[in-house]
């Protein structure tokens, strides 16, 4: 059985909410009562209401003050405000307030069913674009990239202006770095977003299935083809389509790609007819495709078509002050997808993934942290639950001192700012007790408290 629209009805005058309450259960809603506006706060507190009809002039608390209070607690509800003293300096302050309309006493019915008719449908479709939007639109939503570091923050800056275009984007960038959360978050920023976004690797396929299924084919073009198909590229027709790796493709396929660049239309394989495609270009490559170019692996016409738009995904250890967000994020869904109540990572840890130089990426460092969490016993991540060559690193920290940072301990402070002022002054140990403010002997127990190897012999 469907559930009935609930509405809120707000009034100090119980014949006027007797009234509203016959009339409007007539009309099949469920109608909850309340006096004044405290009890009308108090009440969308304790459940959602799909409309709120509510007076102006109240004992304890009125209706535009009930109104804000409202907000805060419901946003999305619409309210309707009823008064007597209908004024409209009375009417804007309500509308200012957040009120989806005005009505003035002594009401008329039929408008109010209008009205509240009009305020439903409204509410509904907001409701369901804000699910649509948290299904889509907020899983590549800009802000939700993470992105600390000036070159990311510069990137997401050039792709807010680019994604609202209709402009071929080339994402150039090594492997791991997001190419492809990248291409989605354009489409899904673009006008396109409720269009088809067809992705396909071209390193994945050889040359001849990657002709088939980019541009489809026509029964009997090879063996095995039995009946048309088509390709990606109509596929995706009003839409977006991703080509990964497209420094991967070949010469001939080349070719093609162009046509389709240049006159968005191609013919599928084995076949004559002329196929009209309208879509957006996406691509993403690890090559240099310039001196891809320059070695003539790649064609030059092609590279400038594809490349009206460059973004060039900086490597993680050129971004190094992400990590400690992207491995609190992964720690985040790691931790809920395994079951394990880790809380957090330890400093020392921290420490170890900011200053390793993740070859393989961001990809890499979202494998280590599931690993690490799997492998964890305790509620905190520590250095012994990541890959040995991270952990190696601790052993080098006297060539590559650690910053100081929040979350580090004052003895883990203490050890970092010592190993960094005997760096700065070449090892010069009474130099550095003069800098730390310490007495020769006082640096001399540190270090061998905090097992620091000897630094070099020191300058008289």
């Amino acid at each position: 059985m469907t559930e009935k629209p609930k509405i809120l009805v707000v009034d100090d005058e119980e014949s006027h909410r007797i009234m509203l309450r016959a009339v409007l259960r007539a009309d099949g809603y469920a109608v909850t009562e309340a006096a004044d506006g405290t009890e009308a706060v108090a009440a969308a507190e304790k459940e959602a209401f799909d409309v709120i009809l509510m007076d102006i002039r109240m004992t304890n608390m009125d209706g535009i003050e009930a109104l804000g209070e409202i907000r805060k607690i419901s946003p999305q509800v619409p309210v309707l405000i009823m008064t007597a003293y209908a004024s409209v300096k009375t009417a804007v302050e309500a509308l200012k307030t957040g009120a989806f309309d005005y009505l003035t006493k002594p009401l008329d019915i039929e408008e109010l069913k209008v009205l509240i008719d009009k305020a439903m449908d409204h509410y509904h479709l907001r409701s369901e674009n804000l699910v649509l939007k948290e299904r889509l639109g907020d899983r590549f939503d800009f802000s939700r990239i993470i992105a600390a570091s000036p070159k990311m923050k510069n990137l997401l800056e050039t792709l807010a202006m680019v994604a609202p275009s209709d402009a071929t984007v080339l994402i150039m960038g090594e492997s791991g770095t997001g190419k492809e959360v990248i291409a989605n978050a354009i489409h899904h920023n673009s006008p396109r977003a409720g269009e088809p976004f067809i992705k396909v690797s071209c390193a994945a396929l050889p040359e001849t299935l990657l002709e088939s299924e980019l541009f489809g084919h026509e029964k009997g073009a090879f063996t095995g083809a039995v009946a048309r198909r088509e390709g990606r590229f109509q596929l995706a027709h009003g839409g977006s389509i991703f080509l990964d790796e497209v420094g991967e493709m070949s010469p001939a396929l080349q070719t093609k790609l162009l046509r389709v660049l240049q006159e968005k239309e191609f013919e599928p394989l084995g076949g004559a007819r002329t196929v009209k495609v309208d879509i957006r270009v996406i691509a993403a490559t690890n090559r240099d495709l310039e001196r891809e170019v320059k070695e003539g692996r790649f064609r030059e016409d092609l590279y400038y078509r594809l490349n009206v738009v460059p973004i060039v995904l900086p490597p993680l250890r050129e971004r190094r002050e992400d990590i400690p967000l992207l491995a609190d994020h992964f720690l985040a869904l790691f931790r809920e997808k395994n079951g394990k109540p880790i809380k957090a990572i330890s400093g020392k840890a921290l420490d170890l993934l900011v200053r390793y130089d993740w070859p393989g990426n961001v990809r890499e460092l979202e494998n280590v942290i599931e690993r690490a969490v799997i492998l964890c016993r305790d509620e905190v991540l520590v250095p012994a639950d990541l890959p040995p060559q991270i952990r190696m690193l601790s052993e080098q920290e006297g060539d590559d001192p650690p910053a100081i940072r929040s979350g580090m301990s004052l003895d883990e402070m203490e050890r970092a700012l010592i190993v960094k002022t005997l760096d700065e002054t070449g090892g010069n140990r009474t130099r550095a007790a003069e800098i730390l403010g310490i007495n020769r002997r006082t640096l001399q127990n540190k270090l061998r408290q905090y097992g620091l190897a000897a630094p070099p012999a020191e300058a008289q």
